[in-house]
């Protein structure tokens, strides 16, 4: 018999555990919660101080009745669950479910799965944190009421399996509010003149600044003559030059937002992705008996501190050290602590930098070694020296008219010798060289060109975009993020399209709905404002029922309105202008939850469904008969194949071309990289840029 009973939530992190506990402990999974709301019903009694109605998870019976049986037979039980306001909750259900006294130190909490981190972590056990659980019920109930409220009207009212959530729907909101942005956008014109001059051999870019010392926009062409026809030919002086040493730090440590994004823009991985692999290097990797057996890889990785351990900070440090000099370590740093932040947590690190990505490289999958390296290196950056970058302005003049050139290099690379921060937006080189040109020297315009612009609209969504527009505008907290761009995707009120969020038609019904009857649950203010509430509930401020009187008993008027007031919305189908060979009735345009496919009208009686199928005006290249049409894998991935599958089976990923290879008469596809679009042949070597 074991002494003492270890209960953690996942299997992996169990057979870790116990490995570094010892004999003398028992440690078991209970695979997350095993009490929950019901799912049949609201399980919320608003009128008896929002009572909870918990019932065990269905399929939970035999893990807790496992659980029970193992409690009873330990001297002392421990409950393990993840450090957050979840793990709070799980382990204060499993208490009241094994007869655990939550007011005893019953409850372990550990940031890394480490040999050192848990056995110091069982040296200071605590009692169980009601203030966590209040604000986790919290979120819950409110959640709950906000679901199961609002989702039977839009049943009733539009049509079965809607739902409404109250983080979801200002998810939603933003990307309809964003899209809504982009079809008023009027674009005005505006104009640039560029400059390639000539020093001696060297030459350098500058652009026009303005007239007479005063900054000049370039509204038209007029505009632009009027500067063009003022130029003395094309003699320019250097009036001034201005040289100076900047100094840029390097990004801190991830949190899980800033890992969201990062992992978009470099890995190309969703959110939902990066939130799995990032679940296995914390739980464990076997490293080989040798380099201590499964090993946690990173710290935890639901956070929106920056914070880092003494101990972290003193390893990174001496690591830079020897392997990259001292003058590449960093100065002492603090984090400043976000308001709200769950700061008991550290930011995303390696459990030790000193397991570095390629001595992992062959015990890791290709996604785990790839996102291991970008915490590994964001870290390791995070604790280096600042790197150093010379810059310089140069002012030119034309009688009276004024180009500025800026260049810079940089002098010392510091931090970026192994990590520099992506960006959603295009930034130009940071390594643009001048030559060397001091006051009074004459230098050749070899090439002076206007340029026509027209401004942009805001662009849409990138699921990096917009986890980081929720973490600004403080919708949502770090475990949220992930989970609702899954669900507002799965609901079918937003899809992709080329990575970008574009709203549904049924979407956009669902938001205008809330607009009109709930307009404070998609109001992004209010929404933040419950999150501020939650983390005061948590910090033991404010009571969690009063938090929830306050929300509902407005909620509680508005539905009533809903209830009265709301119309029948009928989603018409909408004819797609072709028949049902099947049965020969009319196929119409049906929404599903992945958003349009066709269907027979004679439903139920005839079941025939199809995609609709975007031809890219490309006859088949296989059979010659049918059209190349845009498909979408199971994955969601856009491939290309011919419409006559399966009896011809043409596939690409790549997109045809409608005009043949001229070399050798084969298919030519368009490749697109982060850096070019690029048309090639799948046969020869040609290649041209996709501009030709």
């Amino acid at each position: 018999m074991s002494d003492y009973l270890v209960i953690v939530e996942s299997p992996a992190k169990a057979k870790t555990i116990e490995r570094y506990l010892g004999k003398k402990y028992k440690v078991k999974a209970s695979m997350g919660h095993v009490r929950d709301l019901p799912k049949s019903q609201t399980g919320v009694d608003p009128d008896d101080s929002f009572k909870p109605k918990y019932i065990t998870v269905r399929g939970k019976g035999d893990i807790l009745k496992e659980l029970r049986s193992a409690a009873k037979k330990a001297k002392k039980v421990y409950l393990a669950a993840d450090p957050d306001r979840e793990g709070e909750a799980i382990a204060w259900h499993l208490a009241y479910a094994l007869n655990v006294d939550e007011n005893s130190e019953c409850r372990v909490v550990f940031n890394e799965i480490t040999k050192d981190a848990i056995k110091e972590s069982f040296k200071h056990p605590r009692s169980i944190d009601s203030d966590l659980v209040d604000a986790q019920q919290a979120r819950r109930i409110l959640d709950r009421l906000v679901g199961y409220k609002i989702s039977p009207l839009l049943w009733k009212k539009v049509k079965k399996g809607l739902s409404a959530g109250r983080v979801q729907s200002v998810a939603v909101k933003l990307i309809i509010d964003r899209e809504e942005e982009i079809d008023n956008f009027k674009p005005e014109e505006y104009w640039s003149i560029d400059a390639l001059f000539q020093k001696d051999k060297e030459t350098f870019e500058g652009a026009f600044y303005g007239i007479d010392g005063k900054k000049k926009e370039l509204k038209t062409e007029t505009d632009v003559k009027a500067v063009t026809e003022k130029l003395e030919g094309k003699m320019f002086s250097v009036d001034k030059v201005n040289k100076r040493e900047r100094k840029r730090n390097p990004a801190k440590p991830f949190t899980t937002s800033s890992l969201q994004q990062e992992a978009a823009r470099k890995l190309n991985f969703r959110a939902k992705k990066t939130m799995m692999v990032a679940q296995q290097l914390y739980e464990g990797i076997d490293l080989g008996k040798k380099a201590g057996g499964i090993t946690g890889l990173i710290t935890y990785m639901r956070t929106d501190s920056t914070r880092i351990s003494e101990t972290a900070k003193q390893e990174a440090n001496s690591y830079v050290e020897d392997n990259y000099g001292k003058s590449y370590k960093g100065y002492a740093k603090k984090s400043a602590k976000k308001e709200g932040a769950q700061d008991a947590h550290e930011a995303i690190r390696p459990t030790s930098v000193m397991r570095d990505p390629k001595s992992l490289k062959n015990l890791l999958s290709r996604d785990q070694y790839r996102l291991y390296k970008l915490i590994w290196e964001r870290f390791l950056a995070s604790q280096m020296a600042p790197a150093v970058m010379d810059t310089m302005t140069v002012h030119l003049l034309n009688n009276g008219i004024e180009f500025r050139a800026t260049g810079s290099k940089v002098k010392f690379k510091g931090f970026m010798k192994v990590y520099v921060e992506g960006s959603d937006d295009k930034k130009k080189d940071e390594n643009k060289y001048l030559p060397d040109l001091s006051e009074g020297m004459e230098v050749n315009a070899k090439e002076i060109t206007p340029n026509q612009h027209f401004t942009q609209p805001p662009p849409r969504y990138t699921e990096a975009r917009l986890v980081r527009t929720m973490e600004e505008q403080g919708i949502g907290r770090p475990s949220t993020y992930a989970p609702t761009l899954d669900t507002v995707q799965r609901r079918g009120y937003v899809q992709l399209d080329n990575k970008r969020f574009v709203p549904t038609e049924l979407g956009k019904i669902i938001n205008d709905i809330l607009k009109e009857f709930f307009p404070k649950i998609i109001d992004i203010d209010f929404t933040a404002k419950m999150e501020e509430d939650l983390d005061s509930i948590e910090e033991g401020k404010t009571e969690w029922i009063k938090v929830l009187d306050d929300f509902y008993s407005g909620f509680r008027e508005r539905l009533e309105k809903a209830e009265q007031e709301m119309e029948k919305i009928e989603i018409r189908d909408e004819p797609a202008g072709i028949t049902c060979e099947n049965c020969g009735h009319e196929m119409v345009y049906k929404m599903g939850r992945y958003g349009k496919f066709l269907a027979c009208s004679n439903f139920p009686e005839c079941r025939n469904t199809k995609p609709i199928l975007k031809k890219i005006g490309v006859t088949c290249p296989k059979c010659k008969q049918g059209d190349v049409v845009e498909r979408k894998s199971k994955k969601n991935r856009k491939f290309y194949g011919c419409d006559r599958y399966p009896e011809c089976d043409f596939v690409s990923w790549d997109k045809p071309i409608s005009r043949p290879c001229p070399k050798c008469d084969s298919l030519l596809v368009e490749k697109k990289t982060k850096k070019e679009t690029r048309v090639q042949c799948t046969n020869c070597d040609y290649k041209e840029t996709a501009d030709n």
